[in-house]
């Protein structure tokens, strides 16, 4: 994958996330930043960060349980240590976050 295509499928991904948090009803604050960063604020003031890395072509999500960094297989976005896919362990992490349930599809 060249730059170019990476850079077209982190922003749609990112912009994916972004939707999905809207549609789950969640009492989160979202804000989607130019340059391929996405903040997730939770009624705590803690945050998740989702961000595009363009020198790894990898996605990277900074939580308060740990860093996390999705490459991209050719299907969906994988954590490099343990093949989770990127929608799946969002939602697990806003999830213990908000401290409610948050399913992101």
């Amino acid at each position: 994958m060249d730059d170019k295509e990476f850079n077209t499928l982190a922003e749609a991904t990112l912009a994916r996330i972004d939707a999905a948090l809207e549609a789950s009803g969640a009492d989160v604050d979202c804000q989607l930043a130019a340059g391929g960063v996405l903040e997730i604020e939770f009624d705590d003031g803690s945050k998740i960060i989702v961000n595009r890395h363009g020198v790894a072509r990898e996605i990277w999500v900074a939580a308060r349980s740990g860093g996390f960094h999705f490459r991209w297989d050719g299907t969906v976005w994988r954590d490099t240590r343990d093949a989770a896919e990127l929608m799946e362990k969002l939602s697990t992490l806003a999830s213990q976050q908000a401290g409610e349930t948050i399913q992101l599809r």
